[in-house]
């Protein structure tokens, strides 16, 4: 180990500057951000309709619209997500002109992400209580009323708790990315760490994205207690 630690290239490695330990984690924090907010664009409207637009529903569509969709999101979610990248690179090579880097994992990870997205949007929008939404309907709210000032604001804690499992799951996604030309601490951990035989970098980068992990979920379950009012009317009668 004190080889290693002594080792002029492990050391420049290690430094927060840029192509070293820092310029890794703003890679990886880089694609996140960006494949987690266009996952949402996609996979948000998605698993709206797949719950305000099946029978007895808010807005009920045709039932061969929901079977594609169903299908659709069924079938991006099997596929395992190294083989999906695979799978994917013609279209990054299409959009972005390359298939190579830290840019051109973003493709494939919107690609594998929106369809895990649409179904943790679903499965929240589905706890929000009937009674809540036969509420609405009877006041004469229209369903994009309903759908914007009623379910989605009732669901917001679950919404808030499953964007944090998305950006923790995409995160894992662009570390694995590393394996197939991905940047970032995947490739640090994977391209130095393990085939280069530098354990000090595998282990830093492994040590790196567990506190990422760690922050960023105790952010998102903060927020999503925060915005559930369950609690809130818990701790005003504390006090009361």
């Amino acid at each position: 180990m004190s080889d290693l630690l002594n080792d002029a290239e492990v050391l420049r490695l290690l430094e927060l500057s840029k192509n070293g330990l820092l310029f890794a984690i703003w890679e990886t924090l880089y694609v996140t951000v960006i494949s987690t907010f266009f996952a949402y664009v996609i996979g948000l409207p998605l698993g709206v309709i797949a719950v305000v637009g099946e029978p007895g529903g808010v807005r009920p569509l045709p039932r061969p619209v929901m079977a594609v969709l169903n299908f659709v999101i069924n079938i991006l979610r099997s596929v395992p997500f190294l083989i999906l990248m695979v799978m994917v690179i013609p279209l990054s090579r299409l959009l972005l002109g390359t298939s190579i880097g830290t840019v051109a994992t973003i493709v494939p990870l919107i690609v594998a992400a929106f369809p895990f997205v649409a179904r943790l949007v679903e499965a929240s929008l589905r706890e929000v209580d009937r009674g809540v939404i036969e509420a609405a309907e009877s006041m004469g709210c229209s369903p994009l009323q309903i759908i914007t000032k009623v379910i989605l604001p009732e669901s917001l804690p679950s919404l808030i708790s499953g964007f944090t499992t998305a950006f923790i799951t995409i995160l894992s996604y662009g570390a694995m990315a590393g394996a197939i030309g991905g940047g970032g601490l995947g490739s640090m951990a994977l391209n130095l760490g393990y085939q280069r035989q530098m354990k000090v970098i595998l282990w830093v980068s492994v040590v790196v994205l567990v506190v990422l992990v760690q922050i960023f979920q105790s952010a998102g379950t903060r927020a999503a207690v925060r915005t559930d009012k369950r609690v809130r009317n818990k701790s005003r009668k504390k006090k009361s």
